[in-house]
């Protein structure tokens, strides 16, 4: 493969990591700014979904900000092997936790959006060395 080739292919493919990261963060971003602005929707999620009952409002504010630290982070590039990895449990079992939701999956079609961005935050931990564009050093 020439350089010039090799130069377009890993720019398309850095720009292509990039476009993930920045999808990813707009899904986990919105996460985060409910648990400031619906922080009653957080605790009903907490239940249904991980069978934690009682929790509070201030319970969905300190996640919040640990949450916002974390997408911030993430969006950067910073320490990518920890904010990448964490990106990526915390979706997975956000995914896994849904599992009933897929039972009756044409009533709850929108739940299977979350398998194809797994798949990015999987890609995006895979391939996190190589996720260069707009990331900090």
């Amino acid at each position: 493969m020439s350089n010039s080739m090799s130069s377009d292919v890993q720019n398309r493919l850095q720009w292509s990591l990039f476009s993930l990261r920045l999808g990813v963060f707009i899904v986990m971003i919105m996460w985060t700014l409910d648990k400031f602005f619906n922080p009653g929707h957080s605790t009903k999620i907490f239940e249904k979904f991980y069978g934690i009952a009682g929790s509070s409002d201030t319970v969905a504010y300190i996640l919040g900000a640990l949450q916002l630290l974390l997408v911030l982070a993430f969006l950067v590039g910073f320490k990518k092997r920890i904010t990448y990895g964490i990106i990526f449990i915390i979706h997975a079992m956000s995914t896994f936790s849904s599992y009933n939701q897929y039972l009756d999956g044409f009533n709850n079609l929108l739940f299977f959006t979350a398998w194809p961005m797994l798949a990015a935050c999987f890609a995006l931990y895979l391939l996190r060395d190589q996720d260069v564009k707009f990331t900090v050093k």
